[in-house]
C-alpha cells in the first residue's frame, strides 16, 4: 500500500469577507481551489511571490485562518472533524518572532508543552533547548536573546508536542548567513528523524538545495507541483556568455536571440530558447556578425528561472 501523505488539500478556497465600507463587493479571493499533497518525510518547498497565497494556506492548516471551502487533512486527521489531532499533528514556525519577551526560553516550552496537553513528566524542554543549542539560556528572559537565538527558540517551541510535521514560514528572512546555515543544520537534522518540513521562503537557491519536491502558487492558484530536479528541468532559456575578439560595437539582433547583453567591452550575454536553438547555432550566428570567438562559457537554468518563467505572466 502506497504512504498516505503528510498533508493532503482537496480544493481549497479561501475568500475573505470585504471591509465594512464596501459590502457590496465581493472579498478578496485569496486561495482559488488549491489541491495538492505533501509527502511524508522530504521537505517540502512551498513557494510564490509575495500575495500568493502561501501564507493564507499555512494559517488554515494552523487553524489561524477558517477556509471558505474544500477540505485539507494533516496525518490523516481532517482540520474540521478532527481539529485537535490535526493540530497536535503540526508544528508552526511563523515569521514574526511571537512569545513572550518576560518568559525564560524554559518557561517558553514549558508553557508551550502545558497548552497541549503534554504531561509535565513527558515535556521535552530540556532535550529541545539542547537541540537548538540555548541550554546555557533556559533563565535568560527570551527579550535578551539574539535574533539568531529568538529563531532558533521559534523552532525548539513548534517541536514541544513531537508533531510529525514542522512548517517553517519563512524562516531566514533577514537573517545573516551564518543563523541561516544553523538553521538548516537544524531543520535538515529533524528531517532525517522522520519529521516532515514544509518550507516557505524567498531564497531560491535554499529551495533548491533542500527541497524533495516543490510547489508554487501564484494568484491563489496552483501552477507547479513536481520534484525539484523535474521542476529546474522545465527551464526553457540558456545563457551562453562570449568572448569575442574586439569590442563589441552593440548587442547583434537575431529572432534566435531571446536576449544580448553586452556585460564587458569584449563579452555578450546571449540567451535562447534551448528547445528551438542550440548554442552551436548561436556561436554561429554571432560568427556571422564578424565575431571570432575566443572563449565560451554557458550557465544551466536553475530554480529562479523556472520561477521567474512561471509567475511572470500571472
Amino acid at each position: 500500500m502506497a504512504t498516505p501523505p503528510a498533508i493532503r488539500i482537496d480544493n481549497l478556497v479561501k475568500r475573505y469577507a470585504p471591509p465594512p465600507k464596501a459590502r457590496a463587493q465581493e472579498g478578496k479571493l485569496a486561495l482559488k481551489g488549491i489541491s495538492l499533497e505533501v509527502p511524508q518525510g522530504g521537505i517540502f518547498g512551498l513557494l510564490g511571490p509575495n500575495g500568493a497565497g502561501k501564507s493564507t494556506l499555512i494559517n488554515i492548516l494552523a487553524g489561524l485562518v477558517m477556509k471558505t471551502s474544500g477540505s485539507a487533512e494533516i496525518w490523516g486527521f481532517d482540520i474540521d472533524a478532527q481539529p485537535r489531532n490535526a493540530k497536535r499533528s503540526i508544528g508552526i514556525v511563523p515569521q514574526e518572532i511571537v512569545f513572550d519577551p518576560f518568559f525564560t526560553p524554559f518557561e517558553v516550552l514549558e508553557n508551550q508543552g502545558g497548552f497541549y496537553g503534554v504531561r509535565k513528566g513527558q515535556r521535552r524542554s530540556e532535550e529541545l533547548l539542547k537541540a537548538v543549542h540555548l541550554w546555557d539560556k533556559r533563565d535568560a528572559y527570551a527579550r535578551t536573546l539574539s535574533g539568531g537565538m529568538k529563531r532558533r527558540l521559534l523552532v525548539a517551541k513548534a517541536m514541544v508536542h513531537s508533531p510529525p510535521i514542522l512548517v517553517l514560514d519563512e524562516p531566514t528572512a533577514g537573517v545573516d548567513v551564518e543563523l541561516r546555515r544553523q538553521l538548516w543544520e537544524l531543520v535538515t537534522g529533524l528531517n532525517r528523524e522522520g519529521v516532515t518540513v514544509v518550507l516557505t521562503t524567498h531564497y531560491l537557491e535554499e529551495a533548491e538545495q533542500l527541497c524533495d519536491r516543490i510547489a508554487i502558487i501564484n494568484h491563489g492558484e496552483l501552477i507547479a507541483d513536481k520534484p525539484t530536479r523535474e521542476l529546474v528541468g522545465m527551464a526553457r532559456e540558456k545563457i551562453v556568455s562570449v568572448a569575442v575578439d574586439k569590442d563589441i560595437a552593440g548587442p547583434p539582433m537575431e529572432p534566435a536571440f531571446l536576449k544580448a547583453d553586452v556585460v564587458e567591452p569584449r563579452r555578450i550575454d546571449i540567451t535562447y530558447d534551448r528547445d528551438a536553438t542550440s548554442a552551436g547555432q548561436v556561436l554561429a550566428l554571432l560568427q556571422q556578425h564578424g565575431y571570432a570567438i575566443e572563449d565560451v562559457t554557458t550557465r544551466e537554468a536553475d530554480l529562479e528561472d523556472v520561477f521567474v518563467q512561471l509567475t511572470a505572466g500571472g
